[in-house]
């Protein structure tokens, strides 16, 4: 089956000849890093099976965040870290779109819109937690930003893991009043609405509100929440939408003659096809490739930073101990150890040595 590694070896010449002088770093940086990774031009390591006299290299990977070969390992690491984060209450996953008249504005100022989509959505979840009607009381959150569909369109969106309930001023927990609902959907959208467009306005000057077409701020947004169990759960359910990248290579199917078919699945579970040329194909891809140093995973109020603290005093009054990993081991993350087995009798292997890389990763 083609990766798209081997779609970049074929097509990336011609297109970075034909739009590499507009193309973004970070996309340079993408398509070399790709086209590197777990390959013998970054190194690796070599392992021996004393069984079967076999050799095997493992080379290594490029680590880019855009890159459908890495992140598994990160995926596992992260899980196990934050066990020791979380509270044992039930969680909502709450996820926030921006309307498709700002995408043009998000792509072209991509830094600038993508942070304040995560700020104003955090603010409005607080806004709405903190109203006695609905909590009254600080929410932990961690937020995390998707810009691609199923089909890898443009679609910038972002999801976040809440607490189904919050800290009073008065310092006690008060829970989600009604269990399987934590605020109503709609609102969250329109006061999301109200702090994004107070916040373009305000951060960029008038030059850049005046992009947005006024009719997008009467129009409604889309909210959804919906509750996602407890602790370990709740960050599984998340895990994907931090690592996952625009596609998997186990999604592309076909690539013939300039062309490539890869699949995907609509909500309702429906798998479809969808065959571009190569250049489009890249396009599509590129267009989620975050610009350097943008964070897409953001913590707010209970979880943010500088409420650890009190965060640790929160779980003493649920009488906390460390919640335990699938190996019985504490929340703490535990540590990387990666044992190679043999491909043909399944045995541990030996390691000889490193391999030292053939090449920098300059773009």
């Amino acid at each position: 089956m083609p990766e798209l590694a081997d779609i970049f070896r074929a097509a990336s010449p011609d297109y970075l000849a034909k739009y590499g002088e507009r193309m973004l770093p970070s996309h340079k940086r993408a398509i070399a890093d790709i086209l590197l990774c777990r390959t013998r031009a970054l190194g690796g390591k070599t392992y021996f099976c004393n069984s079967c006299d076999v050799y095997r290299y493992s080379y290594h990977s490029c680590k880019n965040r855009s890159c459908p070969k890495c992140g598994n390992d990160d995926a596992t690491r992260w899980i196990a870290a934050q066990n020791a984060l979380l509270l044992p209450v039930p969680y909502f996953l709450v996820t926030v779109t921006l309307p498709a008249e700002l995408r043009p504005l998000a792509r072209k100022n991509q830094k600038l819109v993508y942070s304040l989509a995560l700020k104003t959505a955090a603010k409005a979840i607080q806004k709405l937690a903190r109203d006695p009607k609905w909590l009254g009381g600080e929410v932990g959150i961690i937020g995390v930003l998707q810009t691609w569909a199923r089909d890898m369109t443009y679609h910038v969106h972002i999801h976040f893991i809440v607490t189904g309930g919050g800290m009073s001023p008065e310092g006690k927990w008060l829970p989600a009043r009604y269990g399987d609902y934590l605020m109503p959907q709609q609102a969250l959208a329109d006061v999301f609405r109200g702090k994004f467009r107070d916040a373009l306005k305000k951060i960029n000057s008038e030059k850049l509100f005046a992009q947005v077409p006024k009719q997008v701020w009467q129009t409604q947004w889309v909210a959804d929440i919906e509750p996602v169990g407890k602790g370990r759960s709740a960050i599984k359910y998340l895990a994907p939408y931090i690592f996952r990248v625009a596609i998997s290579n186990k999604r592309i199917c076909r690539f013939q003659d300039g062309r490539v078919t890869f699949t995907w699945k609509d909500n309702k579970g429906v798998r479809h096809a969808a065959t571009l040329t190569a250049e489009k194909f890249m396009s599509r891809f590129l267009q989620h490739v975050l610009p350097r140093g943008l964070v897409k995973v953001r913590y707010y109020g209970l979880f943010s930073t500088r409420k650890r603290d009190q965060l640790e005093t929160i779980k003493k009054l649920f009488g906390c101990v460390p919640e335990e990993n699938d190996n019985g081991s504490s929340g703490q993350a535990v540590a990387d150890v990666r044992v190679i087995k043999c491909p043909k009798c399944g045995t541990p292997m030996v390691f000889i040595g490193e391999i030292k890389p053939e090449r920098n990763r300059s773009p």
